[in-house]
């Protein structure tokens, strides 16, 4: 990307790799005639961005502040500003949480929640210094009724759905729009990438008898009826390029029965979950 129109909207995305909601993102921003900053842990597994002008690409590593630092300084030294943040990096976590290692807990939560906001941190200056600026945080709909096997995920989720929701008063009167995205089931490599975490967990003990159901959860947002990414990719992108972004946006599938779940009586909502989850 050697050149652009500086009065293109300039979008940095974490977590572009390809097969994900970020990558999707990375599309439907630059079909909307945005530039945008493509990141991942890897270059390669976005390489087939990589010949296009709309994008500029980086390494990233959101658990590294000084990585975090490097590359917001290059986009700034080449673009000038960034427009809009897309915190969309983030890790699934399976298990049960009386025998998951806390290790991987951290991880979820270094990832999920600290990561985001290490982002923010890091572009929250130049956005105040031109009174303007939007952050998109990428929750998560089992936020609003927490089952089992995902306790960890959820959690870091719920955290940074908490931090989104004071960043939004916090940065208000500095002219930043803070947006949440939760999404639903939205068809990704969230599965696969659920199940390879998962193999590296412990055998379990007390939850031998639920092996099965635990492993189950890896996939279960990534059934024949769940969202195209494209699909809620182009709704996230039309949301987030409105002049007043809504403070709240919710899509794909299960959004609308899980927020209807998360208004139900706790004994209810307790024996939906069960029964979805086998426990």
């Amino acid at each position: 990307m050697e050149s652009y129109d500086n009065k293109q909207v300039v979008v940095m995305i974490t977590g572009c790799s390809t097969g994900g909601i970020g990558h999707s993102l990375a599309l439907a921003f630059a079909s909307a005639r945005c530039l945008v900053v493509a990141t991942a842990r890897s270059l390669s597994s976005m390489i087939d961005l990589a010949d296009d002008p709309r994008f500029f690409l980086q390494e990233l590593d959101v658990l590294s502040d000084e990585n975090v630092n490097s590359v917001v300084f290059n986009v700034l030294e080449k673009f000038g500003r960034i427009d809009i943040l897309v915190n969309n990096a983030g890790v699934q976590c399976i298990g049960p949480l009386a025998e998951l290692p806390l290790s991987a807990l951290q991880q979820a939560f270094n990832t999920n929640t600290f990561g985001s906001l290490r982002l923010t941190q890091a572009v929250i200056p130049n956005m105040v210094s031109r009174k303007k600026g939007k952050i998109v945080n990428i929750g998560s709909v089992t936020v609003m009724a927490p089952g089992p096997w995902a306790g960890a995920y959820t959690a870091s989720k719920a955290a940074l759905h908490a931090m989104n929701d004071t960043l939004r008063l916090e940065l208000r009167p500095f002219g930043i729009d803070v947006t949440l995205v939760v999404p639903g089931a939205i068809k990704s490599n969230l599965g696969n990438s659920a199940a390879a975490g998962y193999s590296k967990m412990p055998e379990w003990k007390i939850y031998k008898p639920y092996e099965a159901a635990i492993h189950a959860r890896a996939y279960f947002s990534q059934g024949s009826k769940a969202t195209p990414a494209d699909e809620f990719a182009k709704k996230v992108v039309a949301v987030v390029m409105k002049k007043d972004p809504p403070s709240w946006f919710s899509s794909g599938q299960y959004s609308t029965i899980m927020a209807i779940v998360y208004h139900l009586p706790l004994f209810l909502k307790d024996f939906l979950l069960r029964r979805a989850m086998k426990c």
